[in-house]
């Protein structure tokens, strides 16, 4: 990859001699298509006469003074770093350079819109990239003050942490081609991965709230022009007044920046990113087409998250990237109950418990899983870490601390912990030291056990009764994997469930510390044994769970009776962890699927559990099944989606489902004649984003072909049909199309990260699973050059997403096994993505021997 890595033990090094004052930034966005000029002063403190670098990529290093004195750029620039030395007590750093645009989602992002040909930019910086767009010291614990002016077509809208100046006309300046500057005021003192720049033709409009502080903070909605139809800004404005108002309030701190600007831009590679007061999120949160609830709520969650980010991870900040984990995963929980709390989507820990929660359980159970607090040792490690241990496995901590200590308490001690550290870096120390401090709760044991070991408990229920169904023990059992033998303590609920007139009721709750290999629980003897009996009951613990004998048969027969979502959701993956155990049947979760979805009322559990009925017909039944089971999921998808209320999400799911899941010739026809409006469905419009997923299916199966891909692009020419049409391209199930989308992906690097990402997806269709064995070893002869020539994003989609799990056979396994025996020198975070990709493949295995014993 292009750069030099930084190592955890350089940047305390470099902490150790200087600290960084302020960053005069002045950039030059008119210099065309491929680059843009970047001139940083840089003002900071230093050990005298010791030595240090600053981080730069850069195509051209024109001008280098250090107080004063010119230095010789082909002397002391490569790598990425400037080499300085001889500092004084006091230093000024200038660095005049050209820097390059990409298309890959880091640094500084150019977009042309193939609507109407405008040019858009955004700046992503978060692990390592501000320094591809002006020098800094790349880490978090470096902060100082960021003053940026910005030369750019006067037409355009520039944006950045601080509020928006009115621009000076250049003089001379004339018609289209007039170019202005606009001089932001400086930042407060905060990290250079939250610095931000957004600049283009985006339409905006603005409103205000009030703040607890008194002042009045002006708010904005951006967004591209050919999509600002869809935006829908008074809806993104209501949610952000409800989590301002709900945050400060229980943060106890006002908000602490000057503006609050909220901008969707193309080409995201994540869900959003908290610069501070110019948040950018993902152009997939501008709904064109009809989206699910999930989405819905999702966005919802994202834009309460980065929001929480203000406070936790821009005000104050971790002092290195080991402290990843609290700073998202505490956003993720604080998202979460605002979301629920604050707002229409009450049954947010529902969803949390579908979407974040699977995330974490599977993560936490590859041979890569890691404490919450991970060994950072440099920035590759920052990348992969990015994971669903940081984001989902630690809010659920997070959640599972709050009801340890008490939730007034737990706020309490983070109101404190923002207060006494404002504007400063911290560790995982400083926040427990304020938590204990309020709740009188000893947590140095707790975090040990919690945070510093890696694996995730099972909890299961030992229960005794007498011959008229009264309880006599109760206990619960706890064990953890061998690799990760640590037990833990919960604080967990317990539910019964009773059938009452055709639904199973809450019948009786209680909550518990659990500890040790089994934990009695005395306060249930004596009380009429339940139809079902729920271990973490309100999901406060992170823990797999495991039903009695009779409470799964309850579950199996009545899963879609059950009154209670979150409950709901917690037997949906009781049974996947089951299945993908290999302690019971990919087929017979295959029927439970089939036989209870359609009655779930909560979008995001059936988002997941349709993915995961994909993966168990796709990879965990029997191989010699797996056609019929195929087929049987499109036949149950496709009944599902005819008898599903008309215009309702689940529909929507269902017909997509449906569409991702094609094996006959006969599905082939419906999805035709859904395409073409010969068959329909009440309620269900065909709008733009479902007729490239119903002919995306289409490809899949070869039922159409590269010119009907290209005249639904020429009809959708948006960045979203190119997206689409290379996804279908790359489904098509012959050989060569498949050579075709590798060459554009391996052999050519000019596609922007958002083809790339699509494209993969086609590639790996399951239902072109039959030619995918060929390009095995052409998969093994890219890793180390893709590695070593791609970005780190573009890397990691290629790597993860080019890897054929859907073949889930011995031969695959063998081959990465070979590979990675082979390539014992290999970069430890390329070797990690590999590892994860095996894992995948022998999970299946496992899952396949148990259905064929079945």
């Amino acid at each position: 990859m292009p750069g030099e890595n930084l190592t955890r033990i350089e940047a305390q090094e470099r902490r150790d001699v200087i600290d960084t004052q302020s960053y005069e930034v002045a950039l030059d966005l008119t210099k065309g298509a491929e680059v843009f000029g970047s001139r940083s002063v840089v003002r900071f403190t230093a050990t005298p006469e010791s030595f240090t670098f600053i981080d730069l990529i850069a195509r051209e290093v024109r001008e280098i003074s250090l107080n004063g004195e010119l230095l010789d750029p082909d002397e002391v620039f490569a790598d990425s770093r400037i080499a300085l030395a001889g500092l004084q007590a006091e230093n000024v750093l200038v660095v005049d350079a050209d820097c390059e645009y990409t298309n890959t989602g880091e640094g500084l992002h150019r977009f042309v819109d193939p609507v109407d040909q405008e040019v858009y930019l955004y700046s992503q910086f978060e692990v390592p990239d501000s320094r591809r767009v002006f020098a800094v010291f790349e880490q978090p614990d470096l902060k100082a003050t960021f003053q940026f002016t910005i030369t750019a077509p006067a037409a355009w809208k520039v944006v950045s942490n601080s509020p928006t100046p009115e621009p000076i006309i250049h003089d001379g300046s004339t018609g289209s081609e007039s170019v202005a500057t606009w001089g932001f005021e400086p930042t407060p003192r905060i990290s250079s991965y939250i610095t931000a720049l957004v600049a283009g033709p985006y339409e905006s409009t603005f409103s205000e709230l009030t703040s607890s502080s008194g002042e009045v903070i002006p708010l904005g909605v951006y967004g591209r022009k050919s999509l600002w139809q869809h935006l829908d800004a008074d809806y993104i404005f209501d949610k952000t007044r409800q989590g301002f108002e709900y945050f400060e309030s229980k943060f106890g701190v006002p908000y602490p920046f000057a503006k609050y600007d909220q901008l969707f831009v193309p080409e995201f590679n994540a869900g959003a990113m908290e610069n501070a007061g110019a948040v950018t999120f993902t152009e997939s949160y501008v709904f064109r087409s009809k989206v699910t609830d999930a989405v819905k709520e999702r966005r919802v969650v994202t834009i309460l998250h980065e929001l929480a980010h203000m406070w936790f991870g821009d005000l104050v900040t971790m002092k290195w990237w080991n402290g990843l984990w609290l700073n998202e995963s505490f956003a993720e929980w604080a998202s979460t109950i605002a979301t629920a709390e604050a707002t229409e989507w009450t049954e947010a820990w529902t969803t949390f418990n579908a979407m974040e929660k699977t995330w974490a359980y599977r993560q936490d159970q590859l041979p890569s899983t890691h404490p919450i607090v991970a060994e950072i040792n440099d920035l590759e490690d920052v990348q992969v870490n990015f994971d669903g241990i940081t984001y989902a496995k630690g809010g659920s901590v997070l959640k599972q601390l709050a009801a340890w200590v008490g939730i007034e308490a737990f706020f309490a001690g983070v109101s404190q912990y923002f207060q006494k550290h404002s504007w400063g870096n911290t560790e995982l120390s400083d926040l427990l030291v304020e938590l204990e401090a309020t709740s009188g709760r000893e947590l140095s044991s707790w975090s040990k056990k919690w945070l510093e070991t890696a694996g995730v408990n099972t909890l299961e229920p030992v229960i005794a009764d007498d011959a008229d169904g009264t309880i006599t023990r109760f206990a619960v059992t706890q064990t953890a994997p061998a690799d990760y033998p640590t037990i833990r303590p919960h604080r967990l609920g317990i539910g019964f469930y009773s059938l009452q007139e055709g639904a199973l009721v809450r019948s009786h709750y209680v909550e518990v510390d659990v500890d040790g290999d089994r934990t009695e629980v005395p306060e249930l003897h004596g009380l009429k044994r339940p139809d079902l009996v729920l271990l973490n009951d309100d999901d406060l613990a992170y823990a797999k769970i495991r039903l009695d004998e009779r409470s799964l048969a309850t579950a199996i027969a009545h899963l879609a009776d059950i009154s209670a979502p979150l409950a709901r959701s917690l037997v949906w993956g009781a049974a996947w962890d089951q299945t993908r155990d290999a302690e019971s049947a990919a087929s017979d979760y295959i029927d439970l699927v089939l036989g209870n979805i359609g009655r779930e009322t909560e979008s995001t559990t059936v988002r997941t559990t349709l993915a995961q009925l994909r993966t168990a017909a796709n990879l965990y039944v029997a191989p010699a099944d797996r056609t019929a089971a195929r087929q049987k999921v499109a036949d149950g998808l496709w009944a599902l989606a005819e008898s599903a209320e008309a215009g309702s999400d689940s529909q929507l799911q269902f017909v997509t489902a449906f569409a991702n899941a094609l094996v006959t010739a006969e599905h082939a026809g419906i999805v035709g004649r859904l395409r073409a409006g010969e068959e329909t469905l009440p309620g269900l419009e065909i709008d733009a984003d479902l007729n490239w997923q119903l002919l995306v299916g289409l490809a899949s199966i070869g039922a159409t072909d590269a010119a009907s891909i290209d005249a639904a692009l020429a009809a959708d020419n948006t960045s979203k049909g190119a997206e689409f049409a290379a996804q279908a391209r790359a489904s098509l199930p012959d050989s060569e199309s498949k050579k075709a989308a590798w060459a554009s992906l391996i052999e050519r690097d000019d596609a922007p990260n958002t083809i790339v990402r699509a494209a993969a997806l086609g590639f790996v269709h399951p239902a072109g699973v039959g030619v995918l064995g060929e390009f095995v070893p052409a998969y093994f002869d890219m890793l180390l050059p893709i590695w070593d020539s791609r970005s780190y994003q573009i890397a990691q989609y290629l790597i993860t997403g080019l890897y054929p799990t859907a073949l889930g056979n011995i031969e695959l396994r063998d081959a990465t096994r070979a590979w990675l025996s082979a390539n014992q020198d290999a970069a430890p975070a390329l070797r990690r993505l590999v590892l994860e990709n095996l894992a995948d493949v022998e999970r299946a295995l496992a899952a396949q021997a148990r259905d064929a014993d079945d």
